[in-house]
């Protein structure tokens, strides 16, 4: 098969759609990654070259009423006219989109060429991108299987979201942490702020760490937020502050939980890697669904949630030190395994074979 998977934006549509890609490619079909302009994706693509990736322009969609759906709507029929030709161009004959926007285009253009065409949310509460996408889809694929009711119209098929091939085995802890220049005894708590509204959050992090001099830190801060979160640690033992990390196996590997938000690609990096969390759902996201995920952990009891108005320092180690306990710590892990769906990028081919072939 020749697919085109459309999954840029974020890494929580990158990252998933590369462990699709590499499944494909495993199985001996052909593979176009279709990504946004944007930094992250080219920045987060240059660590898979192997895989053959093409950029377009990609939009959000604006209020209806809005005067900008005017310049909206020509950019997005330049964007479904450049879709096409690729399409044609690599004689196509399915089409996958990870999410958002940039996924739009590509499977509208599939459906009116008549190809195979899918979407995947990797959401509890799935966007409006994507439920607006899914009436030009054969099959929608979720994550989550809350997911589901926000499909009522589509064949849905609950597949759990992928992840990147390189997490299907951790390297030791001992390699790990001194990869990252952390000591071999004790324990560690990884921080990942994110791209996205990340200052209080980080903030919160490194007052909570000058309360627990025992744990040490690894800490992801976004590039937005490096250099503030740098001066704030300095002199602060066991403090490691890093910008991007384009190694989670091995950042995994060397950590016992995580704080981190509660977007889909995040959690389900945990579920699969067994990480105990505290997750603050960002509090600004379209239409709180990183809440929506958060509590499909909670309620499985594999973490803890904080809405980031309730949070302080003091509640975070708080939270950190619940964890860290032996005892619940062990609990967390057996519970955050039992959410893992480890072969879902296994289950999206099988999915989209059954549908070309018929």
């Amino acid at each position: 098969m020749n697919v085109l998977i459309a999954c840029g934006g974020t890494g929580g549509h990158l990252f998933p759609g590369i462990a699709v890609a590499e499944e494909l490619e495993k199985r001996g079909h052909n593979v176009l990654l279709l990504i946004s302009e944007k930094k992250v994706d080219a920045q987060a693509s240059k660590k898979y070259g192997e895989l053959d990736f093409l950029t377009v322009p990609a939009i959000a969609k604006p209020p209806t009423l809005s005067p900008k759906m005017i310049l909206f709507l020509f950019r997005f029929w330049m964007t479904l006219m450049r879709c096409k030709k690729i399409l044609q161009s690599r004689d196509c004959d399915a089409v996958l989109g990870m999410g958002g926007f940039t996924s739009m285009a590509p499977v509208i253009a599939g459906r009116r060429m008549g190809l195979a065409t899918f979407v995947h949310d990797s959401n509890a509460l799935p966007g409006k991108a994507n439920r607006l996408t899914s009436r030009w889809c054969h099959r929608v694929l979720v994550g989550f299987e809350e997911a589901g009711y926000y499909f009522k119209k589509n064949r849905v098929e609950v597949t759990g979201t992928p992840v990147r091939r390189e997490l299907a085995k951790l390297p030791e802890r001992a390699v790990a942490r001194v990869k990252y220049g952390l000591s071999a005894g004790g324990s560690v708590v990884m921080v990942m702020g994110g791209s996205q509204g990340s200052k209080n959050l980080n903030t919160l992090a490194v007052e909570a760490s000058k309360a627990m001099p025992d744990v040490q830190f690894l800490h992801i801060t976004g590039s937005l937020d490096y250099d503030r979160v740098v001066v704030m640690t300095t002199g602060l033992s066991g403090y490691h502050v890093l910008a991007f990390c384009d190694d989670m196996a091995s950042a995994y590997a060397a950590c016992d939980v995580v704080v981190c938000r509660s977007g889909a690609s995040s959690m389900t990096e945990l579920s699969y890697v067994g990480m105990p969390s505290i997750l603050v759902p960002y509090p600004y996201a379209a239409d709180d669904h990183q809440t929506a995920n958060a509590k499909v952990f909670e309620q499985a009891g594999a973490a803890i949630l904080y809405q980031e108005s309730d949070l302080d320092a003091g509640e975070l180690v708080t939270g950190l030190t619940r964890i860290l306990d032996d005892t619940v710590h062990s609990t967390m892990i057996e519970k955050i395994e039992s959410l893992a769906v480890k072969d879902a990028a296994a289950r999206i081919c099988d999915v989209m074979s059954v549908d070309i072939l018929t």
